[in-house]
């Protein structure tokens, strides 16, 4: 689904990224793992349009992206759960989740009955403003607005920070539903070493914005894959 070649970044002259490359495949949730400052976010952004790259090439489904914008990536299907959750805190549930039309045609501006089934509180939630939801409630609000554009490929940046374990158990289970779909590909990265590496399929890491390793989970044990992911 996705398919990133030697992707470089810069903030200012600073850079960030060096010759990333990677897959993500339908079906599959690939996960992107290091320790703090070594341009995983950044990374996500350069895929979701947010900061331009400085070069290399983005690929999904078959397309080269070129050089579009956010807005235009996220009509082609790249949907970003933002590290901070990012829901509009003055509108309701419903009004965030309406949100995601702006990626579909008008035909399609109704929320499915799939997000209350994957996430029912929000249906108690709808006219409740979103800046009034626990922390938890917020990172489910934010995951659901992302489905509501309907993506072939969902970023998740760190889904389980600052989220009681309870809510983090809800999400792994619908992070494990989507995969099970196999219509989607979802690039995760986690923070939370037994979280990420129970959900992986494929592990990517990153060490001072370069991959030190890519492969199938079933390549690397725990033990030999937590040295690499730990200060």
């Amino acid at each position: 689904m996705l398919n990133i070649e030697n992707l470089t970044l810069h903030y200012g002259h600073s850079q960030i990224l060096h010759d990333v490359s990677m897959t993500a495949e339908a079906g599959k949730v690939t996960c992107v793992m290091g320790t703090n400052g070594v341009g995983k976010t950044s990374l996500m952004r350069a895929i979701a349009g947010s900061h331009p790259r400085s070069d290399g090439r983005l690929v999904l489904d078959g397309e080269d992206l070129g050089k579009l914008p956010a807005h235009a990536l996220a009509k082609k299907g790249i949907a970003v759960v933002p590290q901070g959750r990012e829901i509009f805190p003055l509108l309701t549930v419903r009004e965030n989740l309406e949100t995601g039309f702006a990626c579909l045609p008008k035909a399609e501006h109704v929320v499915p009955e799939e997000i209350f089934d994957l996430f029912p509180i929000l249906r108690e939630f709808l006219g409740r403003r979103g800046g009034d939801l626990s922390g938890g409630q917020q990172q489910q609000l934010a995951i659901a607005r992302a489905l509501i554009t309907k993506p072939k490929l969902l970023l998740l940046d760190e889904p389980t920070e600052g989220i009681q374990p309870n809510i983090i158990q809800q999400i792994g289970r619908v992070i494990e539903l989507l995969r099970d779909r196999g219509d989607m590909a979802i690039v995760l990265v986690e923070q939370y070493f037994d979280f990420a590496f129970d959900l992986a399929d494929r592990i990517v890491v990153l060490k001072r914005g370069e991959v030190i390793f890519s492969g199938d989970k079933s390549s690397i044990t725990r033990e030999q894959l937590l040295p690499k992911v730990s200060v």
